[in-house]
């Protein structure tokens, strides 16, 4: 009767929360049919759905296809992917202040596209693929260090701190020695935009981001296992080395990407898996979707209200994250230490 009672619980529970994520998924869209026709050229829903049918006229087809939705679909799965990626680091690290901008990932990507736009010219190709190396030597250092070393996840951090340091008086030399045209180039870049990317790279983001998105989920119950300490997921049988290899490499593709495409955007990754915890609580087989979800969703709304503050687009969705992210990340540091 008792085992009745429990069972009956968890799947009204679990009905619960595929309601709500149903509800955010829709929340989701319908930002995304608002953001289609606000900004500088405004549409009315008549013309957005014309528009998308291609029957709108020139002007209104241009706008909705070669600007808006590809803007709107980079920001759902940027967001989705630095989502995805926060959260396997905190969970492989047991660390709330794991992401890809406290590991220096971001940080390197911002290093390699300054050292592309300085001394390889300015190129989209030569620009997107420093960034990529410079992300992904960032989690090559990690991983040896926490290979070689047998770091601890709290040293694990405090690695990727000095090496956000050491990228970033880097990147600062490399201005320092660029002319003013070179130095806008830089600076411009490292505010992170998700209209820069083509319908191309996109869907490379996109496959990468869901084919990562499936390998975490394959590896729910051994996250589930490694929340409960080291020693309790080696005793379930988690090859934890093996878990920690893997989530962390396959965690800094999918931010390497996202940043060589669109800069630096950060603390979505640091918020959305901590949104989605006080949601759902530290089970990764919904834990993972609703970090998705919400992430992409958190990524999308800030773009779009950039673009209806400044009008022109102008405002980088990067900058607002930042503003957003910054007491998270404070907030999280009190905590811990409480």
């Amino acid at each position: 009767m008792k085992f009745n009672t429990v069972t009956r619980s968890y799947r009204q529970r679990i009905q619960h929360q595929t309601l709500a994520l149903a509800a955010t998924l829709t929340l989701a869209l319908i930002v995304a049919v608002y953001a289609v026709g606000r900004g500088a050229y405004s549409l009315s829903p008549l013309q957005v759905f014309r528009a998308l049918l291609g029957t709108a006229g020139e002007r209104a087809d241009v706008v909705v296809w070669n600007i808006r939705l590809p803007r709107i679909v980079a920001s759902l799965v940027v967001g989705w992917g630095l989502s995805v990626s926060g959260l396997s680091i905190q969970s492989m690290l047991r660390n709330p202040l794991g992401s890809p901008s406290t590991l220096g990932i971001s940080q390197g990507a911002a290093f390699g596209a300054a050292a592309a736009i300085v001394f390889a010219g300015a190129g989209i190709v030569s620009v997107t693929f420093f960034a990529f190396m410079g992300a992904m030597g960032a989690t090559l250092i990690i991983l040896l260090l926490a290979h070689l070393k047998r770091l601890s996840p709290e040293a694990i951090i405090l690695s990727g701190v000095a090496l956000s340091a050491l990228f970033g008086s880097a990147t600062i030399l490399i201005q320092y020695m660029a002319t003013d045209i070179q130095l806008a180039s830089v600076v411009f870049w490292t505010f992170g935009d998700t209209a820069r990317s083509s319908w191309r790279e996109i869907g490379l983001l996109t496959v990468v981001v869901a084919l990562t998105s499936i390998f975490f989920m394959t590896q729910r119950w051994d996250m589930n296992a490694l929340d409960s300490g080291e020693e309790a997921a080696r005793g379930l049988g988690v090859n934890v080395e093996r878990l920690r290899l893997q989530g962390m490499a396959a965690a800094a593709l999918i931010a390497a990407l996202a940043t060589a495409f669109h800069g630096v955007i950060a603390f979505v990754g640091l918020i959305a898996p901590h949104m989605a915890r006080r949601l759902v609580g530290a089970d990764h087989s919904l834990l993972i979707p609703f970090a998705s979800v919400i992430g992409a969703l958190l990524l999308l709304s800030a773009d779009t209200a950039g673009r209806v503050l400044v009008g022109s687009g102008a405002l980088p969705v990067g900058v607002l994250t930042s503003f957003l992210g910054g007491p998270v990340f404070l907030y999280l540091l009190v905590r811990g230490y409480r």
